[in-house]
């Protein structure tokens, strides 16, 4: 049993580094996950989805080893290069690599790349894409991504693609939970659908373009469980000049704040108990931050659904982060059980490791299964 974790401050002890990154992965679809973090909690008449996510897929095509940020008027060549799904494919393939039984609705083009991303996730993942649909003449989105020095230069091309035509089926379905990507002034009907339905909402922001940073134009926020920004978008949308405070200012809209801190870590405020947590970032040589985010709130969703204590959820969603910065590309890097257990072998053998930062971790004991 994961033992719970007291209520109040949760200190935030150094945290351990980061091996490199572990052997390439393989292909998933079809495949048990070799851990159901959910497993003890699954019983009869529950839905059979657990997580379900809706947005735009890109072909994500990633160039890597530049030397520098390319220069205007001249040629840059990459050592290496690799594709993979992307956009909300990022979010769908860490969730399903964590063993979450994950619906994805999305519209692909009928072109090479779209079949490309829709056999990438729905065999290569074991995503279900039986609420997504191929449209005919449309080109799939497509985003170059340069890393380069730790930081990304990203160019995209798309079109939105057209309203469904005909019937498809629920969407949508019952489900554990959903992720919601809001949008300043603008509702969309299927959240609230969603959370009527049952499901825990866990929400996202982008950038607020427009400067005006207003929480009441996030309509869809009162349907959700939590809400996952950044520290700067945290910030803004309070009024605040700190995190923390932003977070807590964030609990009068929404159950749980989650403010992402980079380099600095997470920390967390849960407005119904009063807890707060706070974990720091696993050191790390990061060399591609793409998709980063999307891990982070794939691995805390994992441990909300999975009712782990606070700041083991902010820890978890933490070091599946730093083991995807590690490589290159989004859903390239979003990594499974065998890679989190990989690092705590890791973490545990090698003498360098600070005590406390991986007492922060030992709640990882009790899901892995004993190294052969």
């Amino acid at each position: 049993m994961i033992p719970r974790e007291r209520t109040g401050e949760t200190p935030a002890p150094a945290a351990p580094t980061a091996p490199a990154a572990p052997a390439a992965r393989t292909a998933r679809g079809g495949e048990e996950p070799r851990i159901d973090p959910l497993g003890a909690r699954r019983a009869h008449g529950d839905p059979d989805c657990d997580v379900y996510l809706t947005g735009t897929v890109f072909l994500d095509i990633i160039f890597t080893g530049l030397a520098t940020a390319p220069v205007r008027g001249t040629e840059s060549w990459a050592r290496g290069m690799g594709s993979s799904p992307g956009g909300v494919a990022n979010m769908a393939s860490a969730l399903a690599r964590l063993g979450l039984r994950t619906s994805l609705s999305a519209a692909f083009g009928d072109d090479h790349y779209g079949e490309y991303c829709w056999d990438a996730l729905a065999h290569g993942e074991g995503i279900d894409l039986s609420r997504s649909r191929t449209v005919p003449g449309w080109h799939s989105p497509v985003t170059v991504s340069m890393a380069y020095e730790g930081e990304r230069t990203m160019v995209s091309h798309g079109h939105e693609a057209p309203p469904p035509e005909g019937a498809l089926p629920e969407c949508p379905p019952r489900a554990r939970a959903a992720v919601a990507s809001l949008t300043p002034g603008r509702r969309q009907e299927w959240i609230a659908t969603a959370a009527a339905n049952g499901a825990r909402l866990f929400a996202d922001v982008g950038w607020d373009d427009t400067g005006v940073w207003d929480l009441g134009a996030l309509a869809d926020l009162e349907h959700c469980e939590a809400f996952l920004p950044n520290a700067a978008e945290a910030m803004r949308y309070t009024r605040t000049d700190c995190p923390r405070a932003a977070a807590r200012a964030l609990t009068e809209h929404v159950p749980v704040a989650v403010v992402t801190l980079g380099s600095d870590g997470a920390y967390a405020v849960d407005g119904r108990t009063g807890e707060t947590a706070q974990v720091p970032a696993i050191a790390v040589e990061a060399l591609d931050p793409t998709g980063a985010g999307d891990v982070f709130m794939a691995g805390f969703i994992t441990g909300t659904l999975a009712d782990w204590p606070l700041a083991d959820r902010l820890a978890f969603g933490g070091l599946t982060a730093a083991l995807s910065v590690q490589e290159f590309g989004g859903s390239l890097s979003a990594p499974g059980w065998d890679e989190v257990a990989a690092w705590w072998n890791y973490a545990q053998n090698d003498g360098g490791q600070d005590p406390d930062g991986l007492r922060r971790y030992a709640f990882l004991s009790s899901l892995l299964p004993a190294p052969a």
